[in-house]
């Protein structure tokens, strides 16, 4: 009777492990951890032989599993959930949606921070006798384990100075001397300030008298004192002692003693005190003072109101500078007044600089901030601030959709059409703004996009009724939209009046505003120096070894890199093909315009903003502070100048190599090229007093669409391309996956592509698959790439039977044994 009790009461839980294995894992709940887990919580387990990893609980049941013997959890970290119910299913959606793992999603949902560390460690075998048995470097081990009790890798490798200590740990352990074991440790560490105060004891004038009076024999211990005393006057407010100070006021001073004061710590004197503080405080706080929207800003605010009565998502066109962030702000007010939370999602962290501080300064310590650039540590304590309540507003990046919200009331995507919502590399290959929409209505909340330059699905599905549709016309201020001038490099290049890459126009106004000490922006939307290296003897291009793409140029650090796989070349001093000296640069990135700017206009004060002056932590809000400071005459960047950046000084706009942005091979070009230049045109003339102008650097000035930028004319341009979209069956009339097989084998991989291939056209019909065939970069990481590109019409397929049978057959192909070691990477509405 006993054993079936006990049989019928054993808990067992279903775990999400944070791996790419396609279900969850069944695992046995120790008995004394019955009453405490919970759904949610995370806790450690092994998998596999030697790992140890963190899982999250997704269901608690009696059922043990049939396939295989259920391990013991090995421990609980949590007293109450982590992740919640409603992210459990949004992480469950995601994973059906994406065709994706859920141990996938939960490893890019779940901060690195939250995620346990296991770390080799060795102690001493307490059988072990026979010393004379070991080496000398064996025994100098097995000493310093008995000085310290269990020692780390890396502290036999300082203590051996050897950096491979593999074959002497081996032979410890062959000879039963040492024991090897998994020290597991939580990676969050939060932030803790040291604190003294003084005793209860000495809180009056008469105490604190006697006190100074007995420590005139120890002058350093009294300096301490009137020190502390400066600092936090008891004698006139008692009350302030609670506070205390910070310990390290007195150990960063040299003329007190670290001894002295724990001294007066021992005697009783002062107590030592630890607080938790939070990590934000650098970032400004303050008063912005009251924000008084214009007619149209309440207009639009209004409408949005009204749409959301009947409509679960809402589209703000509004043009660039029309003042799109007050009516957020308006919006985040109200929503935060009525005790919901509040998301807003932006598609850099660039532009995260500039509005974190302006929306600091309105809502204050409620407001949290979430994007890679930030620490573990400081993503755990948003992602434990939402679950305390601390932050009922969140600013974020496209990860900020899997925090631990509980009661959403809105979601603003700023910049919806962003191609940076998207995540490409690894799975979940997911679209925040559509995930977005998706979690919104998970919370019964409400979703606003906003753009100047909408995305053709987004404006079709406002257009078609889905959406509601809100536009802003008219610029904030009444500053007008900058005016255009289209230069034909092409007659300049005949005309001899080119400087490199400079027209003669775009130099005479670079000097016309450095003279008149106002700002320019200068776009070119590729980084490094120069794209390729070539030999005018032989035509050797330097090419990347793992890739099909060129080596790019970095002039800097003198180097030759690969921007697909990070592969890293010395610069030739000759040509490694024919030996000649005539190895010259070729085309022209962010950091040679730089370098022609410094060579044309030494006064001038010039800064570049790419990836690669962008990679520190802080860099982005120093080159911004910097520029909007006043402090850089000529702002040189990739398209992380073009976002939401708003410089009151900007009075012209450089932009280079139009035509190659216009002309990709893609059928989207047309759309990213108008959206691209109108956003970084964007840029100029946002004060009234100052207007602005564009200098856009063309071989074609009489192409449409560069018409329809200069016009601002977005409404013909989306009228243009959706008659194409519709012809050629391409979104928003089709959903788009792309199936793309890899392997090291050129052959292979083509064959198991047409194989794949021919199982879905099987089924779905010549017309929706289309491929195999190779992209435009054919090698990545030394794997050969064919894509196979299926469309699903919108409204006469099942989309999700379509996406299981996609499943299906990837799956069989995968298994093939003829096919071994190929991988298949599926893109869920692929941009």
């Amino acid at each position: 009777m006993t054993s079936f009790f006990e049989e019928e009461t054993t808990l067992f839980a279903d775990l999400i492990l944070p791996v790419p294995i396609p279900s969850l894992f069944t695992y046995r709940v120790p008995r004394e951890m019955t009453a405490l887990i919970k759904v949610g919580a995370r806790v450690i387990v092994q998998f596999g032989q030697k790992r140890v990893i963190t899982a999250v609980v997704a269901r608690l049941h009696s059922n043990p599993p049939v396939k295989y013997q259920a391990k013991y959890i090995l421990e609980l970290l949590d007293e109450q959930p982590i992740v919640t119910t409603r992210q459990l299913e949004l992480f469950n959606w995601v994973s059906e949606y994406y065709l994706c793992n859920i141990g996938e999603v939960l490893n890019v949902a779940l901060p690195a921070g939250l995620k346990i560390t296991s770390q080799s460690r060795i102690q001493l075998n307490p059988e072990f006798q026979y010393e004379e048995l070991l080496t000398e470097q064996e025994k100098l081990v097995v000493d310093d384990i008995k000085k310290h009790q269990t020692l780390s890798y890396e502290e036999v490798e300082r203590l051996l100075q050897k950096s491979n200590i593999t074959a002497i740990i081996k032979s410890l352990v062959g000879k039963r001397a040492v024991i090897l074991y998994e020290e597991v440790k939580e990676r969050y560490k939060p932030k803790v300030a040291r604190k003294i105060r003084l005793t209860s004891t000495y809180l009056t004038n008469d105490s604190l008298g006697k006190l100074a009076t007995s420590l005139d024999k120890t002058p350093k211990q009294q300096e301490i004192l009137l020190k502390y005393l400066s600092y936090i006057p008891v004698y006139n407010n008692p009350d302030l002692n609670q506070k205390g100070l910070d310990k390290s006021i007195f150990t960063q001073d040299d003329g007190v003693s670290d001894a002295s004061l724990n001294t007066l710590i021992k005697k009783g004197i002062f107590e030592q005190f630890e607080i938790f503080i939070s990590r934000f405080d650098d970032i400004p706080t303050g008063n912005m003072g009251a924000i008084t929207l214009t007619d149209s800003q309440i207009q639009a605010s209004r409408e949005i109101h009204d749409h959301f009565k009947d409509k679960e998502v809402v589209l703000l066109h509004g043009i660039t500078g029309s003042g799109k962030t007050e009516v957020y702000i308006e919006l985040i007010k109200q929503v935060l007044e009525s005790g919901s939370q509040v998301l807003f999602l932006l598609p850099e962290i660039a532009l995260t600089t500039q509005i974190v501080v302006r929306l600091r300064k309105v809502f204050g310590d409620v407001m949290g901030i979430y994007h890679s650039k930030f620490s573990d540590n400081e993503r755990v304590e948003v992602w434990k601030g939402i679950l305390d309540g601390k932050f009922q507003f969140v600013v974020g990046v496209r990860s900020a959709i899997f925090l631990p919200f509980d009661n959403l009331g809105l979601i603003i995507v700023d910049e919806e059409h962003e191609t940076s919502y998207k995540q490409h590399d690894p799975a979940p290959r997911y679209n925040a703004r559509d995930v977005a929409v998706i979690m919104s209505y998970m919370h019964k909340g409400k979703t606003l996009l906003g753009s100047a330059t909408p995305s053709l699905e987004s404006y079709y599905h406002a257009k078609s009724g889905r959406y509601g549709l809100v536009e802003m016309t008219q610029r904030f201020g009444n500053a007008a939209l900058p005016t255009f001038e289209l230069i034909d490099t092409k007659k300049e290049k005949k005309q001899k009046k080119m400087k490199n890459e400079f027209s003669s126009v775009l130099v005479d106004h670079l000097q016309l505003n450095l003279k008149n000490k106002e700002q320019t922006i200068l776009f070119q939307n590729r980084r490094g120096y120069s794209p390729y290296l070539q030999c005018e003897e032989c035509n050797w291009i330097s090419e990347c070894a793992n890739c099909d793409v060129s080596l790019t140029y970095h002039m800097k650090v003198s180097e030759l890199r690969c921007h697909y796989c990070g592969h890293k070349e010395e610069v030739p001093r000759t040509c490694p093909n024919c030996g000649s000296s005539k190895v010259k640069t070729m085309g022209y990135g962010t950091e040679k315009i730089e370098d022609e700017i410094n060579l044309m206009f030494p006064e001038a004060r010039v800064q570049r903003m790419d990836l690669d002056t962008t990679r520190a932590k802080n860099a982005y809000q120093q080159i911004i502070q910097e520029f909007e400071d006043g402090g850089i005459d000529i702002l040189v960047g990739t398209q992380m100048v073009s976002k939401g950046l708003d410089f009151d000084n900007v009075s012209m706009v450089g932009i280079f190599d139009a035509d190659r942005i216009i002309h990709f091979p893609e059928f989207r070009a047309s759309e990213r090229a108008f959206q691209m230049l109108t956003q970084v045109s964007g840029r100029a003339g946002r004060r009234a007093d100052k207007p602005g102008k564009v200098l856009i650097q063309t071989a074609n000035p009489s192409q449409k669409l560069l018409e329809r930028i200069v016009t601002n004319d977005y409404h013909g341009m989306y009228e243009s391309e959706i008659i194409e979209r519709e012809k050629f069956s391409y979104p928003p009339f089709t959903r788009l996956i792309k199936v793309t097989v890899k392997h090291i084998d050129e052959a292979v991989s083509n064959r198991a592509a047409k194989i794949l291939a021919e199982k879905l056209t099987a089924n779905l019909g010549a017309s929706r698959v289309l491929g195999p065939q190779p992209p435009l970069v054919e090698r990545v990481r030394n794997q050969f790439l064919f894509d196979i590109l299926i469309k699903l019409e919108r409204e006469k397929i099942n989309f999700k039977a379509a996406k299981s049978f996609i499943q299906e057959k990837v799956i069989d192909t995968l298994t093939d044994k003829t096919l071994k070691s190929i991988q298949v990477v599926i893109d869920v509405d692929c941009l």
